[in-house]
């Protein structure tokens, strides 16, 4: 989609291609209430400052929009992710690329990680993981059980904006 088109989206539909960028519901109504948007800067640029307002509880609602990583069950080579939109569940896939790949023993050090992280933070484990490997993720996620909750939040936080970008 061009963003002439998403320019002149009708709101519920800019609303839904923008929560398909981040699940966080008021982020994508802030975004789909800037248009028009001049140029990808602007766009970028307006994504950042609506970030920069959202609560806890919509970076939270945005963490739910994703799969796990490595879940080979969420994401089978080239189908969808989830009940949410199919382009949603491509991003998803080709993003965990490197997850797709790895040995079955690293995908399951990566689930038992998670179900530590989501045990301990009550979200699951976001990385932006294009570019990274099964291993690099694993790293990762073993580096941030070691966070404090408020910490981690800033950290997952941060890596939701990178994938929304």
């Amino acid at each position: 989609m061009t963003l002439d088109e998403l320019n002149q989206l009708p709101d519920e539909e800019a609303r839904a291609a923008f929560e398909r960028c981040c699940g966080s519901r008021t982020w994508a109504w802030r975004m789909a209430a800037g248009r028009p948007y001049r140029n990808r800067g602007g766009l970028f640029a307006a994504a950042e400052r609506t970030a920069d307002k959202l609560k806890n509880t919509d970076w939270l609602e945005a963490f739910a929009h994703h799969p796990r990583i490595g879940d080979r069950e969420a994401l089978p080579a080239g189908a969808p992710a989830s009940s949410g939109p199919a382009s949603s569940a491509a991003w998803a896939g080709e993003e965990q690329r490197g997850a797709a790949q790895a040995p079955q023993a690293t995908l399951d050090a990566l689930a038992a990680g998670q179900r530590a992280y989501e045990q301990q933070f009550g979200y699951i484990f976001i990385v932006c993981a294009t570019g990274k490997s099964a291993d690099e993720m694993l790293t990762l996620l073993r580096a941030r059980l070691a966070n404090d909750p408020d910490t981690e939040l800033v950290n997952a936080a941060r890596e939701q904006r990178a994938i929304t970008r």
